[in-house]
């Protein structure tokens, strides 16, 4: 099974997206507009303090009557942050995101983001490893290894 390390390298995202703990939810709804994601890693004096996503600005700030220019980042994100190494597997990760609700997780390497990984990338290295383990699995079986 893959690690975390390697999700990281396939997306060959250069740069993780973050946002300041202090900027409005305005500025982080733009930024992961500009580039076209659903969450970002909330900072604080360079560290990662917390997550906040597009459900999150519509569970606790539209349906709470709240301003999206009003309202800091900190007030909305998820706090405490659940990160995870860069050479944790996905199915340790697959267990964290099921069992504490997530669909982010930032990855930390020596106290530094290196990246991010969704449900969704998790979810696709699952089916990549069950597709490949049933092709190698009927090679088998038709007598071709």
């Amino acid at each position: 099974m893959k690690t975390v390390a390697q999700i990281i390298q396939t997306k060959q995202i250069q740069q993780v997206h973050t946002i300041d703990a202090d900027d409005t939810v305005l500025a982080a709804l733009q930024r992961m507009a500009e580039h076209n994601i659903g969450a970002l890693p909330v900072t604080e004096n360079g560290k990662v303090v917390g997550v906040i996503s597009e459900r999150d600005y519509a569970r606790k700030c539209v349906l709470q009557g709240r301003s999206s220019i009003g309202t800091k980042v900190r007030e909305l994100m998820n706090s405490p942050v659940i990160t995870v190494s860069p050479g944790q597997s996905v199915a340790d990760c697959l267990s964290l995101i099921t069992h504490r609700h997530l669909r982010h997780l930032p990855v930390i390497d020596n106290d530094q983001l290196v990246g991010l990984v969704s449900i969704g990338d998790l979810v696709k290295e699952t089916i990549a490893e069950q597709e490949e383990l049933i092709r190698q699995l009927e090679q088998y079986i038709r007598g071709e290894v």
